[in-house]
């Protein structure tokens, strides 16, 4: 894939929450790009939106406490740049 495209897709559909969950050892960058492979073509046909959380739970990679200890770090980093 171009590499212009890649940073639109990145730029357009935040990754942000996957980043920390690969930094956190959560899931590979492989995973998180898979997940993300995943959110953009269910969008793209139309389907119910799903956050990429669900996604990775959906699929086994995270579990709901990782997921919270993911989003609690996503809202620190939010609230310390406001």
């Amino acid at each position: 894939m171009d590499r212009d495209i890649e940073r639109e897709i990145s730029d357009k559909y935040c990754i942000r929450f996957g980043i920390l969950a690969v930094n956190k050892g959560f899931v590979t960058p492989d995973q998180l790009k898979e997940a993300l492979i995943e959110q953009v073509v269910d969008n793209l046909s139309n389907k119910p939106h799903r956050q990429l959380g669900r996604i990775l739970f959906e699929k086994g990679l995270m579990t709901d406490k990782q997921i919270e200890i993911v989003m609690n770090a996503l809202f620190k980093t939010l609230r310390n740049n406001e």
